[in-house]
């Protein structure tokens, strides 16, 4: 199994991803879906749900290189056809082990902007819970 693959199963054991139609749209709506993937030998009806789910968000939505059996067999299922990533962090790793940056330029772009917002936020607020401690 690939990285991109080892970084899904360590999502699912971790929390941080939704498996299926009804978690991902459930998820999507909510605007907590980071990246939204889609097995390649899924039905163009999932493919329609899918971008439909995070259609006039921010959320990315993209079929990759997959098929259904390989991204079951990454979360410990028979088959998966649409997954979300609800973390930021390995919401890029994953896409960037796809090693496809070109194919994956704006995305990537989008993703790491993401990732830096929220860990300069998370810094912001650790200085914040020290300078309480402290008494400042």
């Amino acid at each position: 199994m690939d990285r991109a693959l080892n970084y899904m199963g360590l999502a699912r054991k971790a929390g941080l991803i939704e498996l299926g139609e009804e978690p991902v749209g459930a998820v999507a709506r909510a605007r907590k879906a980071r990246l939204v993937v889609v097995a390649q030998d899924a039905t163009d009806h999932t493919w329609r749900r899918a971008k439909s789910f995070v259609a006039g968000s921010e959320q990315i939505c993209l079929k990759i290189p997959y098929t259904k059996d390989q991204l079951g067999q990454a979360v410990g299922r028979t088959e998966l056809a649409l997954a979300a990533f609800t973390d930021p962090a390995l919401a890029l790793a994953f896409l960037q082990a796809l090693n496809q940056p070109d194919r994956y330029k704006t995305e990537l772009e989008s993703l790491e902007k993401l990732s830096a917002r929220i860990r300069q936020r998370k810094k912001e607020a650790d200085a914040h819970k020290r300078n309480k401690k402290m008494g400042k």
